[in-house]
Order: structure tokens, then C-alpha cells, then sequence
């Protein structure tokens, strides 16, 4: 062929060769029954990142589920505009493509341990829909295709990031002993995809005969968080951060750390917002798309506390005692909508110039430039969020004050067992600050102040908004 672009510019604006432009590719009806199945898989695969976040006890990993449900939720929606850009009205997404794979996903969501779950989404599933997704690009016509095969480029980067993550993962958690103890379980995985033509439909359908193993009986959400061995004391209400961080008495420096505490904590967040996501049914997909971006944010800041002690060279399992009391009190004593009345409330109360803009403004200084850098996109992402709860909460309950009034409301319904729980021997509410904060004077190269060091103050009978428990009660 003597076809030539003018001035050996890039041809077909640089997406192709002329000969891969002629080949005949998918037709939109093999293109959108491809697609739909990536979709359905991404759908799940998000489900089941969200309904095991909150039981999973291992930090890592609900750090790294909470990162690949934002993932998922992503390319999901952008899966469901590049179908219904295609001549497809009813678009049909809520559809099971094929009941194999319903059983595949359900048994990777109901097998009971953190290795079967660990294997089926890294060493199965995505897995699965990497190979599908390759194979779309190989077979489609990347002219005609374009859009579908942006799209699936711009997923195969975070397919193959989460694939690297759980490759580690499977390193350190999943042992070959454990694989030939249940290699039916992973056999009968197989057999689902086989007897679907694969994850993307295309291959002969197996004649397989399914039996459901853990998923014989439908999973059931746990809302009761859980906690690995480096939270020793997750009942611990004995440091009231809020109390110390908005007091005149006390210097930048030291609440800087407090501010790390309290971004730390804040993995109990994905471990409520996953509740409410997991047991709200029926929404359109931008609600749990935006819910899910939240809650991915929310990780991040507890990743952020995380590195601040680190820095610090504080070893926080020892030093801090992360507790779990509000996701625990919310997920069990209250409905979804409540729970997202509490998270919008609190949320409202950040936006004033004593929240979050208080929290940067003493960041910055304490001269800690970390702890400046990460209030400051915690003060934008707070923003963001407020914003999502306006868009989803508010519209729901239709009147901005009514809203923020029932927050309220539902979060002094929650009660919290503070002297049950010492009285029952799950923490004594050890008042661990000191410690803490003397760690963090030998690293500074600084003596304790007295003051800062007697701080004694716990959410006895304050709220973390410094609302008075008894009169909230």
C-alpha cells in the first residue's frame, strides 16, 4: 500500500496503524457483551471489598480495600457510560451476565477466612479480569473501538496495580499448605469460570457440575469491627484529643501529634462508612461511587497519622491506643441513614474556622512540615466530603438544618459503654498520652512541658465535638 500521511506525520491522530485500523474487530453487540461482564465482575468485586472491610482485622488490608473499592467503583461507572453510549437502552447492568459466575463471586465473598479471601480476589478474580480485558484490546478494532479501548487501558493500570499489591499480599499471608488443604475450593473457582466461557464469555462453555461451598448459605454483612494484635486496647476512651487540640493551654508542637492520633484513628470511618454502603441497596451508581471515594479518603488520613508517628519514630501500636468505639457504637446501635446523619453532622461541624482550618493553622505551626502538607489536604478532602453529603444525605432527608439536627439526634442515641467496658474488663481507659508524648520529646531533642505532660482528660462524659454526654444522652 503507497498511502502515506502528509509528512510522515502520525497517522489515525497516533492510535493505530493503518493495518490494525482494517481489521474487523469486535461488532458492538460482542463489544457491549464484553463490556457488561467486565462491568458485573468490577460490580462485584467492589461488593465484596466493601462487605469484608470491616471484620477484616489486618490494617493493610482494610487499607488496601478501601484504596481497590475506590478502584472498582471508578471504572464501574465508567463501564456504565461506555455501554449506554452504545445503542443499548435498557441497558441491562443489573443483570447477571451468567449464573456461573454469580457463584464465583459469591463464594469469594463468603468463604470465611482472610486467606480464602485474599486468594480469590488476587489469584482468581483479577486475575480473570486482567486476561478478559487483554484480550478485548487484542480483538477489538482500536479505531472503531476507541473509546471502549480508553477505557480499558486506563482500567488494566489499576487492575495490575491491585494485582501487585495482592501478589505481596498472597506472599505473606497465603502458605501452599493452606492452597492444598483447599484446593477444591479453588478447583470449584475454576470450574465457575469454565463453565461461563471465562470472565469475559468467550470460550466454550464446560460442562460443570457447580455444588456451592461457602456461599450455600448467603453472606451475611458483619458490622463489628475488628482489630490485629497492634490495637491491644480498642475499647481505650482514656485520651480526649479534642479537648487537648481546640485548649489554649497547650502548645503547637505537642497537638500536631494529637492531630496524628486523630488521624489514625480515623480508620474506624471506612470500618462505618462500608455499613452504610453494604446495607443501602437500590441507589443510583454515583451514590456508592461517591460514598466509596469517601471512604477511600477517609483510609488515606489514617495512613496519614500512620506516617506521622512513624517520622516521629513513634512506635504507635505501643505508644497510641487506636480504639474502635464509634464505628463499633454506630454499626451496632444504628441504621444506615443514621449513620450517614452522624458522619454528615460531624462533617459540618469540621467547615467552621475551628475545624479544619484550625487543625492546618496549628500544623503549620508547630513547624512539623508533614503534619502541615497532610492537614492540608485533609481540610480539602473534608470539603469534598461535606459536599457528597449535601449531594446523597441531604437531598434524602430534604432540609439542610433537619438534616445536620438529625445527625445529632441519631449520634446521641449511641451510647458508649464507658464504664461497662472497664467494668467488663475490655480496657481500664489507660491514660496513655504521657508516654506518648515523652516518646515524641526524645525525638524532638526537647524536654517535656510539665503542663502538656499532666494532661488527663477522656471522653468520660465529652463527645468527641466536646458536646456533654450527659446532656446528649
Amino acid at each position: 500500500m503507497n498511502y502515506q500521511p502528509y509528512r510522515n506525520l502520525p497517522a489515525l491522530a497516533g492510535i493505530a496503524s493503518f493495518t490494525d485500523a482494517m481489521r474487523a474487530g469486535l461488532s458492538i453487540e460482542e463489544c457491549v457483551s464484553r463490556l457488561k461482564r467486565y462491568h458485573y465482575a468490577l460490580k462485584r468485586l467492589h461488593q465484596i471489598f466493601i462487605a469484608r472491610l470491616t471484620a477484616e482485622p489486618i490494617y493493610e488490608l482494610k487499607m488496601g480495600f478501601s484504596l481497590h473499592a475506590h478502584y472498582c467503583a471508578e471504572h464501574v461507572a465508567a463501564l456504565r457510560n461506555r455501554v449506554g453510549e452504545m445503542r443499548e437502552p435498557p441497558l441491562g447492568l443489573e443483570e447477571t451476565p451468567h449464573a456461573a459466575l454469580e457463584i464465583f463471586f459469591d463464594e469469594i465473598l463468603a468463604t470465611p477466612t482472610t486467606e480464602g479471601l485474599v486468594t480469590g480476589i488476587y489469584c482468581k478474580a483479577l486475575p480473570a479480569v486482567k486476561a478478559a480485558m487483554e484480550q478485548h484490546l487484542a480483538d477489538t478494532n482500536p479505531l472503531a473501538d476507541h473509546p471502549s479501548v480508553r477505557v480499558l487501558r486506563f482500567a488494566l493500570l489499576e487492575v495490575d496495580e491491585m494485582l501487585a499489591y495482592g501478589a505481596q499480599a498472597l506472599a505473606g499471608l497465603v502458605t501452599e499448605s493452606w492452597r492444598t488443604e483447599h484446593a477444591g475450593w479453588l478447583a470449584l473457582l475454576d470450574d465457575c469460570l469454565a463453565a461461563a466461557g471465562g470472565l469475559d464469555g468467550t470460550q466454550k462453555l464446560a460442562e460443570k457440575r457447580l455444588v456451592r461451598q461457602h456461599s450455600a448459605k448467603p453472606h451475611a454483612f458483619d458490622g463489628t469491627p475488628q482489630r490485629d494484635s497492634r490495637f491491644p486496647d480498642p475499647y481505650n476512651m482514656g485520651v480526649n484529643a479534642e479537648v487537648f487540640l481546640y485548649s489554649d493551654e497547650f502548645p503547637p508542637e505537642p497537638k500536631t501529634l494529637m492531630m496524628f492520633y486523630k488521624r489514625l484513628r480515623e480508620i474506624d470511618v471506612p470500618e462505618m462508612m462500608a455499613s452504610i454502603i453494604a446495607e443501602t441497596p437500590g441507589k443510583p451508581w454515583g451514590y456508592y461511587r461517591d460514598l466509596t471515594r469517601q471512604l477511600w479518603d477517609e483510609a488515606r488520613h489514617a495512613m496519614m497519622g500512620e506516617v506521622g508517628f512513624v517520622n516521629l519514630g513513634i512506635p504507635w501500636p505501643e505508644k497510641v491506643m487506636v480504639n474502635f468505639t464509634w464505628s463499633l457504637g454506630l454499626n451496632t446501635q444504628l441504621k444506615p441513614i443514621e449513620r450517614h446523619a452522624v458522619l454528615y453532622f460531624i462533617e459540618q461541624g469540621l467547615m467552621p474556622k475551628t475545624g479544619k482550618r484550625f487543625e492546618w493553622e496549628v500544623a503549620l505551626a508547630s513547624h512539623n512540615p508533614l503534619s502541615g502538607l497532610f492537614q492540608d489536604y485533609d481540610w480539602a478532602d473534608e470539603v469534598l466530603h461535606a459536599r457528597v453529603g449535601r449531594d446523597w444525605y441531604v437531598k434524602e432527608i430534604g432540609d439542610p438544618k433537619r438534616a445536620v439536627d438529625y445527625g445529632d439526634e441519631c449520634w446521641s442515641k449511641v451510647l458508649m459503654g464507658w464504664a461497662k467496658w472497664r467494668d467488663d474488663g475490655h480496657t481500664q481507659h489507660r491514660n496513655w498520652w504521657p508516654d506518648c508524648y515523652a516518646t515524641a520529646c526524645r525525638s524532638w531533642n526537647l524536654p517535656p512541658d510539665a503542663k502538656v505532660l499532666a494532661f488527663d482528660t477522656d471522653y468520660s462524659e465529652l463527645r468527641a465535638d466536646l458536646k456533654n454526654l450527659s446532656a446528649s444522652a
